[in-house]
């Protein structure tokens, strides 16, 4: 029998502090998040950016921790129970870091009596930072569990019908009527793991406008496969070149995939957007990153900037077009 082993970035336990601190050190200490020499992370993670940031963190998850907990992790959980609930294949939830764990999921499905489990680490795009240390860390379990299972993955489901119209129908269905634009605001990641997952090593970052080739880096390009999600969007909306583009979030330095969202919502005033329209389709899950970076501080950004209305459009979450993706997939 086969299950599915759906797994997601990671959150705290809970609001303390100490709790918050646990999660920063063990993301961030990921050799492929902060892909520096060991002991030179280890003093950025630990005498640096975590010292520095913990209480801001901890303050921005609590804008939007409700009763049950994190928004993350529950809502990751509501998916892998409709999923159960209408293919009545077994579903384990799963973090890449902290709680639930991969190993706990592992040994659920065992369980249940799962021979296959079939990996979906919650990526539409794929970079070094999420979807290949997921994939490691799961292969890795395996064989310390050496429980005899068989471990497939998803591909990168950036360009799936399944994934873009379920994205595209929720875009559509939460547009503002009035909306002036939409931007596409993904996660952004260093320019220096494009190159680190380019196979070619002479492609990505390295031919003019080379995420409009196509190239054997495209299946681990994740610059180029959010474009190609975004435009693909934008066609199944109708929309003209001139009503859309793309930008990035969350940067940590310098060095990082531009245009950055924050920039771009000053910029979109001065161009004279005034109701903006926002999704942000690297994320399947709404999380910290769009609940409270991007409803909340972006929001002001862009009002402070002179914008007249923000409107913030949900993940796709358990949005049925999504949910279907997810079992047919399971099933090829």
């Amino acid at each position: 029998m086969k299950g599915i082993l759906l797994i997601n970035l990671g959150s705290p336990k809970d609001l303390e502090l100490d709790s918050v601190k646990e999660y920063l050190k063990e993301f961030l200490s990921d050799d492929l998040v902060i892909d520096y020499p060991k002991f030179l992370q280890q003093i950025l993670v630990n005498w640096i950016i975590v010292p520095s940031r913990y209480k801001n963190t901890r303050e921005a998850y609590s804008e939007i921790w409700t009763d049950k907990g994190s928004p993350l992790i529950n809502s990751t959980i509501e998916l892998g129970d409709k999923i159960n609930s209408k293919s009545n294949i077994p579903v384990e939830v799963a973090m890449r870091y902290q709680y639930p764990s991969i190993e706990t999921g592992i040994l659920n499905l065992k369980e249940k009596g799962c021979s296959e489990i079939f990996v979906v680490p919650l990526y539409p795009h794929y970079a070094m930072s999420t979807t290949l240390t997921t994939q490691n860390e799961v292969l890795r379990v395996a064989k310390v569990l050496d429980l005899n299972i068989d471990v497939t993955f998803i591909d990168s489901f950036f360009n799936e019908q399944g994934y873009i119209s379920s994205l595209s129908q929720t875009i559509s269905d939460n547009r503002s009527e009035d909306s002036d634009f939409l931007l596409f605001s993904y996660h952004g990641i260093p320019n220096r793991h494009l190159l680190k997952t380019d196979p070619t090593k002479n492609h990505c970052l390295k031919v003019e406008n080379c995420c409009d080739i196509d190239s054997d880096a495209r299946p681990y390009c994740y610059k180029a496969q959010v474009y190609e999600t975004s435009k693909l969007c934008a066609n199944y909306l109708n929309l003209e070149s001139s009503e859309w583009s793309v930008s990035f979030q969350s940067r940590i330095g310098p060095g990082w995939i531009e245009p950055f969202t924050d920039k771009e919502l000053e910029l979109l005033v001065k161009k004279g957007v005034k109701k903006l329209d926002v999704a942000c389709p690297s994320f399947v899950i709404d999380n910290l990153e769009t609940l409270e970076e991007m409803n909340i501080r972006g929001r002001e950004t862009f009002i402070d900037a002179g914008g007249e209305s923000f409107n913030y459009i949900p993940c796709i979450n358990t949005n049925e077009q999504w949910v279907d993706f997810l079992i047919s997939s399971s099933k090829k």
